[in-house]
């Protein structure tokens, strides 16, 4: 079993910064779009109270990942044409659909996804390409995955 922990480092008005670890050791950055305070034992309703659409991230709590659902978003993407399309997504997250880990550098990249890199320019991640191969080969390597967001 591989266990993914994202843990929030910097809350910018319109992004957060956080830090990747696969089994507790550091993996990369990531880029989230703001953070409102939403968690995953709040209703529905209230989560759909404090989200702007394409502009919050996903509430704090445990989810799964399921590694075999195509993106039809993404599919045709050439950092995705090795995987067949098929992206990490985040199961059963409140308020969201179709909350992905993929490539992407700015907050309006996101969409309420998460964004793998390297936290080097104020805002954004780079070298995320690169980052997100490294990241499928380790999320490949084993078919049990569980992600938690503190």
């Amino acid at each position: 079993m591989i266990k993914l922990k994202l843990q929030r480092t910097f809350k910018g008005v319109s992004y957060t910064i956080g830090k990747l670890y696969l089994n507790d050791k550091y993996f990369c950055d990531t880029l989230e779009d703001t953070d409102r305070g939403l968690r995953s034992t709040m209703s529905v309703e209230e989560i759909e109270k404090i989200k702007v659409y394409s502009q919050t991230a996903i509430p704090t709590g445990t989810y799964k990942i399921d590694m075999n659902t195509v993106s039809p978003k993404f599919k045709d993407r050439a950092w995705a044409k090795p995987y067949g399309g098929k992206l990490p997504r985040l199961i059963n997250v409140k308020g969201y659909s179709g909350v992905l880990i993929h490539v992407g550098n700015k907050p309006e990249d996101t969409l309420g996804c998460i964004l793998v890199g390297e936290n080097k320019v104020k805002g954004q991640v780079i070298n995320s390409t690169a980052t997100f191969n490294r990241l499928m080969t380790e999320l490949s390597k084993d078919s049990n995955i569980e992600l938690t967001i503190e």
